[in-house]
């Protein structure tokens, strides 16, 4: 038998006013878009923004349903959007934040599950990692540096 271990590291800075102006830029615009986000059932408003590698940025909201599970999560939205407006385009950076209507959004979100796999293919399919800022209305704000490694023994398309 062998004992394996995963491990990875994040950077937190205590608020968004300690960010680089690019990150700062991409988390201001994460949480503004929230505000366009479909979440009638949950309360729970999601926004993304992100940075291609060709220098534009895009955005992508939760988008709820009355018949669950039909919803879609902001991440996978904005992972849509880039990939039919900017084929072929990895995206270099990707924040993400919140506006929970029933209750506080000051600590960092990370990406639910089906998430972590979307981008975990989406890396895969650009042969680029995908640094992900992850922060509240306020507080805290995580970097991961490739948001792949959210997800260790991920399934991809090498196991097909």
């Amino acid at each position: 038998m062998k004992k394996r271990e995963h491990l990875f590291s994040y950077e937190e800075y205590e608020s968004q006013a300690e960010l680089n102006p690019s990150d700062a830029e991409l988390l201001k615009k994460a949480r503004e878009v929230t505000k366009d986000a479909y979440a009638p059932y949950s309360k729970f408003r999601v926004g993304a923004a992100a940075r291609l590698s060709n220098g534009q940025i895009i955005t992508g909201t939760n988008q709820e349903n009355a018949s669950f599970p039909v919803g879609i999560c902001a991440e996978r939205v904005l992972m849509s959007t880039a990939s039919s407006l900017f084929p072929g385009v990895a995206i270099e950076t990707l924040a993400v934040s919140y506006h929970n209507e029933n209750g506080p959004s000051d600590i960092p979100i990370s990406p639910c599950g089906i998430c972590r796999q979307s981008l975990q293919e989406f890396e895969h399919r650009t042969g680029k990692p995908i640094r992900l800022i992850m922060g509240g209305e306020t507080g805290a704000v995580y970097i991961i540096p490739q948001s792949g490694i959210l997800l260790p023994f991920a399934f991809d398309a090498d196991k097909l």
